[in-house]
């Protein structure tokens, strides 16, 4: 049988995630039943037409999503293991979970014309593709074990210092010991997950905030309690509501040009954010993966605690290079020794060349004089970014003094996935703001990342959209 998808070549999202997106909806729709055959590999590519590595790949992820069985010598059936919803707030089908992951991802960053106004990455052409190339090639003359072997379980030594040296400027006093490098702060993320969480159990998130984090949080069963974040950080009187409800193990808080609202925390509240947890007896994650943004330092929640009831995690992804995976995490030397061992466990070990091509820039300097173009460059685009929403009657929750985002809505519109439809045909993509809450829930707000708004496509998109009706 021919399968009822559609798969569209010209709308820029790959071949793959179409046919999973399209096969999960038929089953979804239970238009196939359990044990149900699926046309073979060579029957689904000549009926639609598309190359057969397209659909090997598509069934291959189907089947680890549970979506699909294979049966050696007799092709590909409907799972008879279809898992249903659970119960509880904030938790679903961890299949769910990866499709909405995978549909944000879509959204943002697929290949295409349009312009990726709500992205959350850097323009290439803003990046120093020469300094990498030269760190690159440099390592690979240098260090050819590098090429092929592991690193090492804690990472690279003489990275772990250089972190070291650049958190102890932030007031943060942690030995090389107490430091993880992790394949991005998502693995630092899951790490944190699996060794503090388990499935029933409640964290309290940003809303809103990062979308990635809760996606990974269902696919682990826990449950997700927003707090409203203000300009100055989590709302301290819905928090100190929330607390008298729930328990929650963590509380995940990004401090400093907060995601997506571009806002940081004020001391006062981090303050009392402290003293919540000490009362409380929960955890903060402190992700302040934007940290490398930031030209004045201002104090972090683990300068204020020295790591005593915040776990710290940072990373060079969002400002070097976003594959060149580098994260890190820091805490106690209990915690760090149990994650590097969870580590070894799920991933053996990281990437030694990404590790290698790091210290070779943060050595040679050339990192540095990177860093201060691109703030200066972030700085001006934020400007201009504010001062053209507000010029067309946008609202801007935050004048972001860094990072990337700005945080806007247009007053007359309730819910912002009507953006999302009128900004598709001026060539212009935005996410609605119902991504960035920890539910769903739907929102007025879009995130903006000013690297892009200074497109004659984002400055048309704004006088235009300003003109819709409520």
């Amino acid at each position: 049988m021919k399968l009822d998808i559609d798969l569209d070549r010209e709308n820029g999202v790959p071949l793959t995630e179409q046919i999973v997106s399209g096969v999960t909806a038929w089953i979804r729709s239970r238009a196939a039943h359990p044990g149900a055959k699926l046309p073979s590999i060579r029957q689904f590519a000549t009926d639609y037409g598309v190359s057969r590595f397209p659909v090997i790949e598509a069934y291959d992820r189907l089947v680890s999503l549970g979506y699909l069985d294979s049966r050696h010598g007799s092709g590909f059936y409907v799972s008879e293991r279809q898992r249903g919803m659970t119960g509880g707030q904030g938790t679903s089908d961890p299949r769910r979970a990866e499709e909405e992951a995978v549909h944000i991802l879509q959204q943002f960053n697929h290949p295409g014309e349009s312009l990726k106004l709500g992205s959350g990455f850097i323009p290439e052409a803003w990046r120093d593709m020469d300094s990498l190339g030269q760190a690159i090639r440099h390592v690979s003359r240098t260090d050819s074990a590098s090429l092929i072997d592991y690193a090492t379980q804690l990472g690279n030594p003489t990275l772990r210092e250089h972190l070291q040296g650049r958190i102890a400027q932030l007031g943060i006093e942690a030995e090389a010991s107490q430091l993880l490098i992790t394949n991005g702060a998502s693995q630092a993320l899951d790490l944190l997950m699996r060794y503090m969480l388990k499935a029933g159990d409640t964290m309290f998130v940003e809303d809103p905030g990062y979308y990635n984090l809760y996606g990974l949080l269902k696919l682990h069963g826990v449950n997700l309690v927003g707090i409203p974040r203000t300009r100055q950080g989590p709302d301290l009187d819905v928090l100190q509501a929330q607390l008298r409800q729930h328990r929650p193990k963590l509380f995940f808080i990004n401090t400093v040009f907060h995601n997506p609202t571009g806002s940081t925390v004020a001391p006062q509240v981090a303050f009392r954010l402290l003293q919540l947890a000490r009362e409380h007896g929960f955890r903060i994650v402190e992700d302040d993966i934007y940290a490398d943004f930031q030209t004045d330092l201002t104090d972090r929640l683990a300068t204020l605690d020295q790591l005593e009831n915040v776990i710290y995690i940072g990373g060079l992804s969002k400002t070097l290079s976003s594959s060149l995976r580098i994260g890190y995490v820091v805490a106690d030397r209990a915690i760090i020794k149990d994650l590097a061992d969870i580590k070894m466990l799920t991933s053996i070990g990281g990437s030694r060349f990404a590790e290698a091509v790091a210290v070779a820039l943060l050595e040679r300097g050339t990192y540095r004089k990177y860093l201060e173009r691109l703030r200066r460059r972030m700085r001006d685009a934020l400007g201009a970014t504010v001062q053209a929403l507000e010029a067309n009657g946008w609202e801007v929750f935050e004048r972001p003094l860094g990072g990337k985002f700005v945080w806007a809505r247009l007053p007359q519109v309730s819910d912002s996935a009507r953006l999302v439809e009128f900004g598709a045909p001026l060539g212009v993509t935005v996410a609605p703001g119902s991504y960035f809450r920890p539910n769903a829930e739907v929102s007025p707000w879009i995130r903006i990342n000013a690297a892009y708004a200074g497109d004659p496509r984002a400055l048309a998109f704004f006088e235009a959209a300003a003109r819709l009706e409520s």
